[in-house]
């Protein structure tokens, strides 16, 4: 167990975890140069897509050093803030953590956060200084920055490029000399944390686990403490490149774990294995509950495909464990489910996710957040209002608190007035100004975390042009003046297009959504009304016309009220039509509703 060591790499959105981890494999002969590639760890075709990791990937390594035989465990982790979740879970397995700043960009807002996460967890750190070969890079006084944040000497600061290879073998020194050993007594009952798993269709549930004490074999019997089943261990192995199954795992080792198990609720991440026969007494502590940012509806397009939906979900949460999710039902949509997410790009994954790997089309409504509503009957107890159709009657409500969050903005201090213009108008209220160096600022902000959910992020980074990062923490509920603006087609309320707003921007967000709505929904034979009303009065309206046939053709000469009589007629068809009408309202209208600034 000396010889096993236990590491994650974290670092803020693009600074080169994945690169680097791609140096350090194939610096230990981990992947031959016909298996490598660059991103070797994203194995989802979204990841190298967009280029950035979105689940967190652990693998392998085999090292010799000084003439001893080194077991290395690397977890690569994401970035984006929406990840975060990735991150505190691969954490929770590891002993030591190399934080990469890029050379070029200095030390982000989630690079300090995914530290403190770090340090919570008493992790040793070693820092890294990434891409020191562009010519915009600034080592030193990057280094300078990273000695402040840590405390440590600049010496312990290693230098590296993932591009060309420079530094990975100082990296390599520096794990097997700073991250502490796993401790663990390997003749204790066994004690297994369940930091990760996936579903093989073929093989049933995957469990990636990190064993703390004791060991497991192949055709062990085995327990989850959580869901209190028990099951026979098919098939144990460690995660190189592909699965090695092996007959033994033990203490301080990181492994893979098969037993056919096809339900996915019987499995929880942050779970402890243990052995059914001898019991540990006490189960490792798991992962805090995920905190969902962000509300929205997932409906099948076919009301039929509600169960396969299910199922998809159920999967897909073994996967990413900080989906939340639970059954609706919606007037215009019919069944599906409210689901939580981390953020806005957490909620556009998911939907790409279920779309290419369950092939389930979608429809998801407008986000939103969790609100705290109290009524005058009984102003002390709270009701949860995660839809706005949840929301009391104006006549009955008392008020409504909405959750705030601590936003930390690192920018160049060019881009400061713009940054603050943004977030006042958000409504949100500076806190705090420090100045990181005579070119980067941190500005504190307190804000409601509705006002981000929608275009923030990428309005951020348009007025800071790309410099700007981001990180967020809740900081509880402020009472606030909310109103829910309803949408209104052919006189029928769209409950899936509701929301609910501030009134001081209730009116110029429901004028624009009429206008988005009319570009958007095709014409019909008759005259669509498209309305938006805070209770009975209507805030603005839009109508788009009806498609006309032009039923006078047929009319040459003769006495005007021949025309007039057909008119008539065509009328009254219209009258009838738009009271039995139905309007289908396309995807790209909901989701159109987001981009109210585009």
């Amino acid at each position: 167990m000396k010889n096993i060591r236990n590491f994650c790499i974290i670092a803020h959105i693009d600074h080169g975890k994945s690169t680097l981890a791609d140096r350090l494999l194939g610096f230990t002969n981990t992947v031959t140069e016909r298996e490598s590639k660059a991103q070797l760890l994203d194995t989802m075709d979204l990841e190298r897509e967009r280029g950035i990791t979105i689940k967190s990937h652990a693998i392998q390594m085999d090292y010799t050093f000084e003439g001893e035989q080194y077991i290395l465990n690397l977890i690569d982790t994401p970035g984006h803030v929406d990840f975060s979740y990735e991150v505190s879970r691969s954490i929770a397995a590891c002993e030591g953590a190399l934080l990469i700043v890029d050379a070029a960009q200095s030390i982000q807002a989630q690079t300090i956060s995914n530290l403190y996460l770090a340090l919570e967890n008493d992790l040793e750190i070693i820092p890294v200084l990434n891409k020191v070969d562009l010519p915009s890079a600034n080592p030193e006084e990057v280094t300078d920055d990273i000695v402040d944040l840590l405390g440590c000497d600049p010496e312990e600061v290693i230098h590296a490029s993932g591009k060309t290879g420079f530094g990975v073998d100082t990296i390599l020194k520096a794990i097997i000399e700073r991250v502490p050993a796993p401790t663990g007594d390997v003749n204790e009952p066994l004690q297994a944390l369940i930091f990760d798993s996936v579903y093989n269709s073929y093989r049933g549930v995957e469990t990636y686990f990190r064993v703390l004490n004791g060991s497991i074999k192949k055709g062990q019997h085995i327990k989850f403490i959580a869901t209190d089943k028990d099951y026979y261990a098919d098939e144990v192995g460690t995660l190189k490149l592909n699965q090695v199954p092996k007959k033994e795992i033990t203490a301080g080792d990181v492994g893979y774990l098969i037993t056919g198990i096809k339900e996915a609720k019987e499995i929880k991440v942050g779970d402890t294995i243990t052995d059914a026969n001898n019991p540990t007494t006490n189960a490792v502590d798991g992962f805090e509950d995920v905190k969902p940012m962000v509300f929205a509806g997932i409906y099948p397009v076919v009301n039929d495909d509600y169960e396969e939906l299910r199922n998809s979900m159920e999967k897909l949460q073994l996967n990413d464990a900080s989906l939340v999710f639970q059954p609706e039902s919606s007037a215009a949509l019919g069944f599906g489910f409210r689901c939580g997410f981390l953020g806005m790009l957490h909620l556009e994954i998911i939907q790409e996710r279920l779309e290419r790997e369950f092939d389930m089309t979608v429809i998801t409504t407008v986000p939103n957040v969790s609100y705290h509503a109290f009524t005058n009957k009984e102003p002390d107890k709270i009701l949860l209002v995660n839809n706005p159709s949840d929301l009391p009657e104006p006549s009955k409500l008392n008020r409504v608190e909405e959750p705030y969050i601590k936003a930390s903005i690192i920018t160049k201090s060019d881009f400061v007035g713009n940054v603050m213009s943004l977030c006042i108008e958000k409504r949100g209220e500076i806190t705090n100004q420090t100045y990181l160096t005579t070119e980067r600022v941190e500005l504190t902000f307190d804000m409601p975390l509705a006002e981000i959910v929608f275009d923030f992020y990428d309005r951020l980074k348009t007025v800071s042009k790309g410099y700007a990062s981001f990180d967020y923490s809740p900081i509880g509920m402020r009472e606030s003046k909310l109103v829910k603006v309803d949408i209104l087609l052919n006189a029928q309320p769209v409950d899936a297009l509701s929301a609910l707003l501030h009134a001081d921007n209730a009116y110029g967000i429901g004028k624009k959504m009429c206008e988005k709505l009319r570009q958007l929904i095709p014409r019909q034979q008759f005259d669509i009304p498209i309305q938006a009303a805070i209770g009975a009065k209507i805030i603005s309206r839009e109508t788009i016309k009806a498609l006309r046939k032009d039923v006078t053709a047929k009319c040459y000469g003769g006495d005007i009220s021949r025309k007039r009589k057909l008119l008539e007629k065509q009328k009254k068809g219209k009258k009838r039509m738009r009271q039995v009408g139905n309007v289908d309202i396309p995807q790209e209208a909901f989701m159109a509703v987001l981009k109210l600034n585009d």
